[in-house]
Order: structure tokens, then sequence, then C-alpha cells
């Protein structure tokens, strides 16, 4: 195998990534890039359980609080901002280490992405209104008929990305799948070694999800979104505020349901978040597997990239 020198370390939410991203640092030139869509947004600390100032001056990671949560981010502007960070790091003489757990920004660097259509408000607007009415799965059903391969991989309550395939679809006249079949594909100037850390036990990731959620709420998640509540031009339609949590503390704080509600959904939909990441995962024969919870992983680990990156 050719030698290798961007490095890959995806998971589940709750998998430990940040952890071992840092702990890998110290042993490794690795410099951290940021894989989440979340991390992007500044004041969004909490919800998103970000590194702590200490953990970033320890550790810095690229890529995390670089816009404001009333701002989009897409897969594209992603790849854009990584493919910047990846050759700084490298012309450095050290080796990029992205980590995260959005899954569609590590396949749109690593495979490819498409040049889709820009945003269109209108259009944007149309959709959430018919959202409201019918609910998502009732778009989803919508999607089928247009689009049945962008539909069968998506979720049916998946509101953000069912309403980008209708919109592509609305302002193109072409099926969303069309226009990432004839995406671009990677450049092959980067080679990416490609690790995951998946548990093996699946109720005890459960268990770390539940944990973590209940120590976010602990430390002030609730007061962290109604501050966020009152920037001009946030809205519970903003990219941002789809986030896993912190749409059900918005609609917990639109009196939509009480406080206990608002977590019962919120870790409902972190555990389907973390299933969602677990297909994304297994679909993909390039990764090597390490199970977080072995006591020899990070040594695992080490020796597999010793190996690779000599």
């Amino acid at each position: 195998m050719s030698k290798l020198r961007v490095v890959c370390l995806a998971g589940p939410t709750a998998s430990g990534k940040t952890d071992f991203a840092i702990r890998l640092r110290q042993t490794i030139p690795f410099e951290i890039i940021s894989v989440d869509s979340a991390l992007v947004y500044r004041g969004m600390d909490i919800g998103t359980a970000k590194p702590d100032a200490d953990t970033l001056q320890r550790a810095p990671h690229r890529l995390i609080d670089i816009r404001n949560p009333e701002d989009s981010y897409s897969a594209g502007d992603f790849v854009r901002d990584a493919e910047k960070e990846i050759e700084d790091i490298c012309a450095s003489g050290r080796i990029p280490l992205l980590v995260g757990g959005t899954m569609m920004y590590f396949r749109s660097l690593t495979a490819g992405i498409a040049e889709l259509p820009g945003a269109d408000a209108d259009v944007r607007a149309r959709l959430d209104s018919d959202a409201a009415c019918v609910g998502w799965p009732a778009m989803h059903r919508k999607l089928v008929e247009i689009d049945p391969d962008a539909a069968a991989r998506i979720n049916v309550n998946d509101g953000q990305r069912i309403q980008r395939a209708l919109e592509v679809y609305e302002v193109s006249g072409r099926p969303l799948s069309e226009w990432q079949a004839a995406g671009r594909q990677a450049e092959s100037r980067q080679s990416y070694l490609k690790i995951a850390l998946v548990p093996d036990s699946r109720s005890t990731l459960h268990q770390r999800i539940d944990q973590r959620l209940k120590s976010m709420f602990d430390q002030g998640f609730v007061e962290e979104v109604e501050t966020l509540r009152h920037r001009p031009g946030l809205t519970s339609r903003s990219s941002s505020m789809r986030a896993v949590g912190y749409r059900q503390i918005w609609s917990h704080l639109d009196g939509v349901y009480d406080r206990p509600t608002a977590v019962d959904k919120a870790l409902s939909a972190t555990r389907q978040l973390a299933k969602r990441q677990l297909t994304w995962l297994r679909s993909d024969e390039q990764l090597k597997v390490f199970d977080p919870l072995e006591g020899t992983a990070l040594d695992a680990i080490l020796a597999f990239l010793d190996k690779h990156l000599n």
C-alpha cells in the first residue's frame, strides 16, 4: 500500500472520537479537522459536546466555530474548507486527522460531491409550509414518486434532506440522484486512510448516549437554546437549529411540549442519529473498524496507523 497522508476517524455519536483523536495526536504528528455539521456554529457548545477551551488549547480543531448559527453551511462548503485545511497541514509536514460523525461530509470529501443547484428561499419556504400541513413523512412519499433512489437513502422524518431533494428537483427539473451520479470524482492528490470507532455493544452505546444527553441538560442545554433564540435571523428552520437536540428544545420553548417530553424526544432522535451513522459506516468497505470500549483499542489503532503511515 502506498503511503497515506490523510486519516479519517469516524464513528457514531458518543463513541469517544474526540478523546481518541487527542490521544492519537500525542503520539503521531496529527492536526485535527472537525467533520461535524453542528460544531461549525458559534454559540452551540453544550448540545454539540464541543471540546472546551482548555481542550482546544491543547489540541486545536480546525473548522470549529467558523459560522454564526443563522448562516447556512453545506457539504459543498465543508469540502472546500476541508481541502484547504488539508493542503495547509500537509504543507507544514504534519498529517491531517479528520474527526467527526457527519457521514455525508466524510463521503462528500472522499468520494466526491455533485455540483448541485443553489438554494432557493421561496421554494424552501413553500416546502416548509407544505410540510407543516401534511408532515415530512408525506413529503417523503412525494419524493419517492419523484426520486425513488434519493428517497431510499433518506429517513422519512429527515426534513432537511427531504426538503433539499425536493428543492433540487423543483429548481432544476432533475432528480437529486441524477445530479449526484454526475458529480465529480474525488481528486486523487490526497489518499484517505479510514478508520471507525464502532462499539460492539449497542446497549452500551445507548447508555453512553443517555448519560451524555443528561449531562448536557444538567450543564444548561435549554438555557443555551434560549439564548440562541434571541439572535436576529435565527429561526427553527435555520440549518443549525435542525441539529439533534436543538430542534426538540426549540419546540419545547415554543410551548409545543414540556421539558420531560423534550428530553425524551431528544434522546430518541440521538439514538436514531447513531443508528443512521452506523448504517453509513457499515456501507463503507474501506473502513478499518475498532471497538472503542476495548481496553487495547488505542494500541491497536496506533499499530495500524504506524503500519500505513510509517
